[in-house]
């Protein structure tokens, strides 16, 4: 039976190859994440378009600091950061569209930029504590989805849940934190929870 080698291995021999201009690592290393970056700016944005946008970036700014990347780095969490600040940058940006739009000044999700570091500070610790009250499974399913970017199905499989079960405690999670955060005069948005992700 033949082994198949650590995701840490081949992302290390991808990065060797591109290092010397190598295609092979480039497109081996698109393969294996586009799809999962695609999926991760999708649930955020709605926007096919800006999500294979978003995709498109993420790899042209890996094959431009090739010469660069660190063998210490894994591939799939530098992609990712990328990823995560294009979706931060274009939901500040829609943000700032409809402020202009119906002229009715800052929204709730938009008062805790981290220009605010009080507000800003609180509303994370606060997110923060209303995870943690998650049942241990829920949370675990919930960090997977929303802070690693994976799939119901790739979460299914990873914790040995059928992806019904892990599409019920997704709905589980985002009810809690919708009424928790209420409950303290706070409307969840989708741009609130991008900012408070950030640790």
């Amino acid at each position: 039976m033949k082994i198949a080698p650590a995701p840490e291995t081949q992302e290390l021999a991808w990065v060797q190859m591109m290092r010397q201009g190598e295609t092979r690592g480039f497109d081996a290393l698109f393969r294996q994440y586009s799809a999962r970056l695609y999926r991760f700016a999708y649930v955020y944005l709605r926007s096919r378009a800006v999500a294979e946008e978003i995709v498109q970036d993420c790899f042209l700014k890996v094959w431009e600091k090739r010469a660069t990347l660190r063998e210490d780095v894994p591939l799939k969490g530098y992609l990712f950061t990328i990823a995560y600040n294009a979706v931060l940058n274009q939901l500040r940006q829609q943000q700032r569209h409809q402020q202009y739009a119906t002229g009715l000044g800052l929204t709730e999700a938009s008062a805790v930029e981290p220009g605010n570091d009080v507000e800003y500070a609180e509303l994370k610790e606060l997110y923060h504590a209303a995870i943690e009250q998650l049942p241990p499974k829920r949370r675990q399913v919930f960090v997977m989805s929303r802070e690693q970017g994976l799939s119901y199905a790739e979460i299914a499989a990873e914790i040995g849940l059928s992806v019904k079960t892990v599409e019920a405690q997704m709905s589980q999670s985002l009810k809690f934190l919708s009424a928790y955060m209420k409950a303290r005069g706070i409307r969840l948005s989708v741009g609130l929870v991008w900012w408070l992700m950030q640790s």
